[in-house]
Order: structure tokens, then sequence, then C-alpha cells
């Protein structure tokens, strides 16, 4: 094999990704259709991506609480567009209990007097418990977070990026203004460009929904996009002004300074685990994961290198001598994670699985590195021969300024390729060619994403859709405005947006 991973991003990028996911040791398929077994190395990124955002979270006065996993079908039911929007992707309980058939088969028995929804999204379960917490604009602004799972029932599932169950956290907040409601919506969404961006180290854009495409409900919806190594669009995350629909809905009310009785403003907001997949896909090669050290599941690994057995206790020693000092220091508030690999295997072997498995930093240490006092350090963001000898000294002082370089230049990466593949089109008949296969036989093959001006019309959405398998991902908020003419209709537009192909 050429590279540790088959087949390669280029030969089949579907495919290599999944070969990542199982290289990588990250996570496996469940017995249960459409769900996943997150595995240890894959739920320790999730574990680092909770703990910055939680703090982030907090930083910005939201509170953590919890609420049930069943939602009564009637709470559905208050939001029409909502329930409207989720009604195909709704797991059902019906029954309560399970009994023994006549044939000895387990069977649904007790019917419920009200079907119970698997929670898809908490707005109208949290808006019960909002209308009660509530009564005054003292009470006013509420701020809280959770952090659970979610159901919604896919057809077509992929591991991190669309599964019928996956973890998440949700915000939802309600507030005394449509001001202040539409002031968190963007604080929140700045929240995880940051977060996105400095601790995944994947460049964002920032933009708004089309009314197609917003969140069921909601005024308006936020998202960030980032952009895969084969060219398609990938939601980050949402953020969601939803005005008083839900407030209406719920009779989430309050008196204001005047004793006027008024509904609130919510919003809520929300990320996945889906960001593993965005992680993955922006970053890694065809030797396998690549992780950004603010999120590793491991910072270092310690690969004592052991050939006779007389060596053994003065290599381990110096092993854990080293890991033990690495461990003393704080990265970004926490101490550094390092694995010292003693597995009874062959030494090329250890090498390559700690490579597949992204760790940002490599030490290989034998007698001889030991002796001269000169340790081969490996960073995972070049090439796998492509060591640095450094002193003890040095690794330990330095091994700091060696991991920020790391994320530096995985966001750099991404961000020039991210940027290479935007383009401004402005006729029909390049938009058509720019996402049109080159290569039959790989219909993966794609343009990346395409600045193009919109008059605003839904039927060019689901035209363009159908045709090419093309999305509005979103409006630009950084973008200026321009002036210019829709290529599919010749009507006047007030400012382009991004088209692209999408997970």
């Amino acid at each position: 094999m050429k590279t540790a991973i088959e087949p390669t991003r280029e030969e089949n990028y579907p495919e290599w990704f999944q070969a990542v996911i199982r290289a990588a040791d990250v996570a496996e398929h469940s017995p249960v259709r459409g769900c996943m077994v997150i595995k240890p190395w894959g739920y320790a990124i999730w574990e680092n991506m909770q703990r910055i955002l939680d703090r982030m979270f907090k930083e910005t006065g939201h509170q953590n609480a919890y609420f049930p996993l069943f939602i009564p079908l009637s709470f559905l039911q208050k939001e029409a567009s909502h329930v409207e929007g989720f009604a195909k992707e709704c797991a059902v309980v019906t029954h309560h209990r399970l009994e023994m058939d006549k044939e000895g088969k387990l069977v649904p028995a007790g019917e419920l007097e009200e079907p119970l929804i698997v929670r898809p999204t908490s707005e109208t379960i949290i808006g019960a418990s909002f209308s009660k917490w509530i009564t005054s604009y003292r009470d006013l602004p509420l701020l809280i977070n959770q952090w659970a799972n979610v159901v919604r029932w896919e057809m077509r599932t992929r591991m991190f990026l669309r599964t019928t169950e996956f973890l998440w956290q949700e915000g939802h907040t309600a507030h005394a203004t449509q001001e202040e409601a539409e002031e968190e919506t963007m604080r929140m969404l700045g929240v995880y460009q940051y977060f996105v961006e400095k601790c995944l180290a994947i460049p964002v854009i920032r933009g708004m929904k089309t009314p197609s495409e917003k969140f069921p409900g909601a005024e308006n919806t936020y998202t960030i996009e980032t952009m895969t190594q084969d060219r398609k669009a990938l939601q980050g995350g949402t953020s969601h002004f939803l005005g008083q629909h839900f407030a209406k809905a719920s009779e989430i009310k309050f008196r204001d300074v005047d004793g006027e009785e008024r509904h609130a403003w919510t919003t809520s907001w929300g990320m996945t685990t889906r960001l593993i997949g965005a992680l993955i896909m922006a970053h890694s090669d065809d030797d396998g994961l690549i992780l950004p050290p603010r999120v590793a599941s491991a910072h270092l690994v310690i690969i004592p290198v052991i050939h006779k057995e007389e060596t053994k206790a003065e290599v381990l020693a110096y092993c854990h001598g080293l890991a033990g000092i690495l461990r003393h220091i704080q990265y970004h508030g926490h101490p550094l994670t390092v694995i010292i690999d003693e597995r009874e295997m062959r030494g090329g072997d250890k090498v390559w699985s700690w490579i597949k498995r992204g760790v940002p930093l490599r030490v290989e240490v034998g007698p001889r590195d030991i002796a001269a006092d000169q340790l081969p350090v490996t960073r995972r963001d070049r090439g796998h021969k492509d060591s640095v000898r450094q002193s003890r000294d040095q690794l330990i002082t330095t091994i700091l300024v060696q991991l920020e370089e790391i994320q530096e230049n995985l966001f750099q990466k991404a961000l020039a390729f991210r940027d290479s593949h935007i383009h401004k089109i402005d006729s029909k008949e390049a938009f058509y060619a720019f996402f049109t296969p080159k290569n039959s036989e790989n219909p993966e093959i794609h343009g990346g994403f395409a600045l193009t001006h919109w008059s605003g019309d839904p039927e060019i959405e689901e035209q363009l859709k159908k045709d090419l398998g093309v999305t509005i991902r979103c409006i630009p908020l950084d973008l200026p405005k321009e002036e210019g003419i829709c290529p599919f209709t010749g009507k006047k537009s007030t400012q382009r947006v991004i088209y692209a192909k999408a997970y």
C-alpha cells in the first residue's frame, strides 16, 4: 500500500471518510440501523469540544439544565410550521410495555393515551417549562443550555454526518424585546464561529439561510458553513431567531415594567457531533486522521524503542519520567494528555497506528536517543518521516509552541484550500458546467462554492436542487452588498449567495 488509507480521497472520498473513521478507531456502526457507537478515541474529541463550548456558554451567562427525552404529540402540534418541518423525521412511542404472545415472541402492549415523540429538538417541551418559570420582566433574559441526544429518523445515514441518533447541545433563551433576542442569536453565532475556527481549525462562512432552508418555525436561521476536501459544504452550527411564534404557542408571557402582559421573544441554537465529521473531512489525509491539538484525544504519544531486554527498564523509566513532566504542563487551561505506548508489537506497526489516529506529536525513544539527548519528534501535520531531533529540555520548553504551530498550520491550510475553491459565477451555462461532474465514473467531483446572484425566487432553489443537487447554503453576512442580475431569472439581485453541493 502506498498510503495507510484505501481508497484515497481522490479515488473515492465517501469511502475514504469511512475508512479514516475505522482506521483511527473513532467510531463503528451499531446493530441499530442508522446509529453509531462512538469509541473512546472519538468520544475524547467530543468531550474536549464539550468542555470548551460549555465554558464559552457559561461565560456568556448561560446555565445548563436537562429536559425530557419524550415530548407529547400535542406539544409539537402547537406550532404548525414546526411540526410540519419535523413530522417525517419523528420516532414515535405508542406503547409502554412488552408482552409475550402465544408463539413466545415479545410484542408491544399497553397503548399510550397520547403518543410520545422521541426528542428531535426541544423547543416545545422547554417552552412548557419556560411558561412556568417566567412571569415578570425580572425573570428575563432566561438563558438555558442542555447537553443531550436527539433522534431524527434519517433514510440515508452516514457516521457523524447524518445519523438517526446524535449528540448535541441546544441553547434556548427568552427575552423581553426583539432586539435582545436578535442580539443573542448573533452572539451565539459568533461563539460558534470562534469555536470552529480557533479550536477545530476550520474556516467558516457566516450567513443567513433562505426561507426554504431555515429552521421550521423560525423567523431567521443563521449558519456557519464549512468546506470539506471534496469541495462540498457542511453546516457547522445554526442559531435561530424564533420571534414570538413559540412563545405564543407555549404561552411564554411576562408582565413588563408597566404591568402589561406580553409574549417573550425566543431563540435556539445548536451544535452536534457532526462537527467531528467536519474535522475529519477538513484536515485528514490518505494516511488517516489529523487532529487539531486543542481538541485532540491526546497531544503526544511516546513510543519506547526497545530492541534488547537489558535496555527495557532504562528506556521505560526515561519515557515515564518525560511523560510525568509533560503532564504537568497546562495547555489552554488543562494538563497535556500524554500516552506511552508499551504494547508488545512491532515498532513500525505502533508508529502507523498513531499516524492513523492523528495524534499531533509523536516521539520515539531508544537507548541511543537517550544517550545523545536527541529525541526524534514528528508532527502529524507534516510527512510521517519528517522528524526533527530535539533535546529533552527543548521538547519540554517548546511543546506548547509546537502544538500551537500545528493548530495554526491546519487552519491556514484549510483556509487556503477553501478560498481557492470559491468562484464568482455570473452565467447559467458557467454555473451548470461548474457543478457538472467532469468524470462520469466519479460523480463526487464538483466545483466548490459558487458566489452567484440570486433574485430571491424559491423556484430557482428547487430547480437547481433537482438538476444539480445544489442548494443555497447561505446569504453571506460578511460579503458586501452588490447589485447584479440573477443568471437564472434575469431579475435584479442585491447580493451574491453561496451555492454548493452539501452533506
